[in-house]
């Protein structure tokens, strides 16, 4: 599915190709290294799981990764990101409702 590929490709790229700008992000939070770590390793299981032909992996991975960027939203309107900043959050909430919901 071409939504899945985007959403694995879309994670790998950010948590690997750009992980110093995760780094600074995080430190900008106020977010330690070990949550930072650990958000990271739970989006890249998440977005492996949503790649499974079965629907319980595919359940479980969107719905951690709906959580965890429910959770960006949040921290992005803590410090008030703006909308722009907020795009790829939302729209990884919303891919992932939509895996959830149609798995």
């Amino acid at each position: 599915d071409v939504l899945k590929a985007l959403t694995l490709s879309s994670v790998i790229f950010v948590w690997f190709i750009r992980y110093d700008n995760i780094c600074e992000e995080f430190k900008s939070y106020g977010y330690s290294n070990k949550l930072r770590d650990f958000v990271g390793i739970l989006k890249i299981t998440s977005v492996v799981l949503i790649q499974s032909s079965s629907p319980i992996n595919v359940q479980v991975g969107s719905g951690v990764l709906a959580f965890l960027m429910l959770c960006a939203l949040g921290t992005h309107l803590k410090v008030k990101n703006s909308l722009i900043e907020m795009l790829p959050s939302a729209t990884l909430m919303l891919f992932s409702i939509f895996f959830f919901v149609t798995a």
